[in-house]
């Protein structure tokens, strides 16, 4: 099977899809299921799947969940199995993802008689949007899904070790654009309006206090300003100015006093010189959290089988794997896939070794 499944993960990365087109995708992951003989469960889905494999005895239902959208990058890589799409790329391992998952799927599949319990193995939409976990929550998969399992490929470790922690494992991901309106004027004359950009500006500066100054200092938080826009000429001050950016937090407290700092300092500001704020809060995915029990349980599979575990680090980045845990326990493991460029990048590429040992890892860990 391991042959097999190189092959595969090659034909994925060759074959790379973004998030909601994932088409073809599916397609090669529901000819690879159909024809080992697996149950696909019936749901209306436009991209990505769920098999599931019933065992003989009683016990959990489990989930395992693998991502399976590729990201717009342009691909520098110089493996022989390279994108064949240009600016699409598996920059992220979700090529790793679905082959793992795969070969946990025919592995469980063919000792079914020997497994306690129910496993469902959800191939997911479109990951890097976010909001793909959504889609599959739409379904009534996980209604009676008891505990869920994630990986993900780290290239910040070497093939053979798997990070693990337990607690919050990725933050809380939010999206903010903050509108300051003021009255447009000539730009020798800026009495005769409200100059939207000092406000912007100041709003800018004032919401670094909230980190500083409101959440804990032993809390994980970062408020990012990575967008600026007003006006379009040098001689004409705007009417308004815009704010964008990104709040990552670890607390789910900290989450909703962020949110109410930020408009609290935007609106008071921007009365304070004669203007109006406005502030549109766009909220991503919660934080991940690592159930103990769970993380207890991963640690001593990854030792059974070999592999050296580490404490998982801790990221600002954010995985739409929460989702899932708002309704059940779940935990996010951390795969090494062999030191080198960081995912997202356009050298990012998984060391096919460690696709064997995974789907050992992850069957065990599933049949247990």
């Amino acid at each position: 099977m391991e042959k097999q499944l190189i092959e595969w993960f090659e034909w994925f990365h060759k074959n790379p899809e973004l998030s909601y087109e994932e088409y073809n995708t599916t397609a090669k992951i529901r000819e690879i299921l159909t024809q080992a003989g697996l149950e696909i469960l019936p749901f209306e889905l436009e991209t990505g799947l769920v098999a599931v494999i019933r065992g003989k005895g009683p016990g959990l239902v489990s989930a395992l969940r693998c991502d399976i959208d590729a990201l717009p990058i342009v691909e520098e890589t110089e493996l022989s199995y390279a994108s064949c799409h240009e600016g699409k790329m598996h920059a992220c391992g979700h090529d790793f993802h679905i082959t793992a998952g795969l070969g946990c799927a025919l592995l469980l599949n063919e000792r079914k008689e020997e497994l306690a319990g129910t496993v469902k193995i959800i191939f997911q939409p479109a990951e890097e949007s976010s909001l793909g976990a959504l889609k599959i929550l739409e379904t009534p998969v996980m209604e009676d899904v008891e505990e869920i399992w994630g990986i993900h490929a780290d290239p910040t470790n070497e093939a053979g070790v798997l990070g693990i922690r337990e607690g919050s494992v990725s933050a809380a991901v939010d999206r903010f654009v903050v509108t300051v309106k003021g009255n447009s004027c000539h730009g020798a004359h800026p009495d005769d309006g409200v100059d939207p950009i000092p406000v912007a500006a100041a709003i800018v500066q004032a919401f670094q206090t909230i980190v500083t100054r409101n959440i804990n200092a032993f809390h994980p938080g970062l408020i990012s300003v990575t967008r600026m826009e007003a006006g379009n000429t040098w001689n004409v001050i705007p009417e308004s100015a815009v704010l964008e950016g990104t709040v990552r937090t670890m607390d789910r407290k900290d989450r909703v006093l962020v949110e109410k700092r930020m408009k609290e300092i935007a609106e008071n500001t921007a009365k304070a010189y004669g203007a109006e704020a406005e502030v549109k809060w766009i909220p991503g995915p919660p934080a991940v959290f690592n159930d103990a029990l769970m993380v207890e349980k991963s640690i001593q599979t990854a030792h059974e089988c070999g592999f050296d575990v580490v404490p998982e680090e801790a990221s600002m980045g954010g995985d739409d794997f929460s989702f899932y845990e708002e309704r059940i326990p779940g935990c996010y493991i951390k795969i090494g896939t062999g030191k080198g460029q960081l995912i997202h990048q356009p050298g990012f590429q998984v060391n096919e070794k460690v696709i064997w040992p995974t789907v050992k890892f992850l069957t065990k860990l599933l049949n247990c």
